[in-house]
């Protein structure tokens, strides 16, 4: 039975490392290649890097800063941000990466996920999917950074991507993102229920107890960390960090992937 991952999810714009709240307000880090250097002593399941501006700003992805990334990296790597088309992912992938992160492209152009699944196999292939809890309770799917409404029905967008090709789903809330109190339970399981490929939780960690609760309640293959591994509490300053593997354990009793 293999064991649920857990996967710090890293901001960038453009070459440095970032950390936003609710998808707004970014705030410094520090520089994400000394980051790396931290997270392979931590024995960290792997590490996904998204460059939260550069579909916006319409900027291709910062190859110099994803060499340097990939170079000093020890475990399995994801970028998204900036992916518009088959030469952009396959630089990515050439340099280093195993998995290419697409969302905006892919709501734009649904049939990309098919091309790049195609061209580079499912298992290279992520779709992330933003999602904004609006105040009367309803889900919607955001792109551009989580700027506009791209008015999709969340499950029935997800399990599109899904026939679509896409290898994994990463499901980020809008609402939890840089919180610390929990992810969206009640969605990422709405999402698992859908479909039948890994789900990547994102958006509101905290706690240990999150990680295990939107595993075992919520069913997500994996659980995405941000501020829990970039901050030494709520609140508090710059520490990079990771659970330790027996604490991983502990959190994930009797879930399975």
């Amino acid at each position: 039975m293999v064991r649920a991952r857990v996967i710090p999810c890293l901001q960038l714009i453009e070459d440095s490392l970032v950390k936003t709240t609710k998808f707004k307000a970014p705030v410094y880090i520090g520089d994400p290649v000394n980051t790396v250097r931290i997270f392979n002593e931590l024995e960290v399941d792997e590490l996904c890097f998204l460059d939260i501006r550069a579909t916006i700003r319409n900027q291709e992805p910062n190859f110099n800063i994803l060499h340097q990334i990939a170079d000093e990296c020890f475990m399995p790597l994801s970028y998204g941000g900036g992916i518009k088309d088959i030469s952009t992912a396959k630089k990515i992938l050439s340099i280093g990466f195993e998995k290419i992160v697409i969302n905006t492209s892919a709501i734009l152009n649904p049939g990309f996920i098919t091309e790049l699944a195609d061209y580079f196999g499912s298992q290279s292939i992520i779709v992330s999917i933003d999602v904004n809890r609006s105040f009367w309770g309803n889900y919607n799917t955001y792109s551009h950074d989580g700027t506009r409404n791209s008015k999709l029905n969340v499950v029935e967008w997800a399990k599109k991507a899904a026939d679509l090709g896409a290898g994994e789903l990463l499901i980020t809330s809008m609402n939890q993102e840089g919180t610390w109190g929990g992810y969206d339970f009640e969605l990422i399981r709405s999402i698992t229920e859908a479909v039948n490929l890994p789900v990547i939780a994102n958006g509101g960690a905290g706690t240990l107890d999150h990680i295990g609760e939107v595993v075992n309640y919520s069913h997500a293959s994996a659980a995405a960390l941000g501020s829990m591994v970039v901050f030494q509490q709520k609140d508090l300053g710059v520490l990079v960090n990771y659970p330790h593997n027996n604490e991983i354990k502990n959190c994930l009793k009797g879930a399975s992937s």
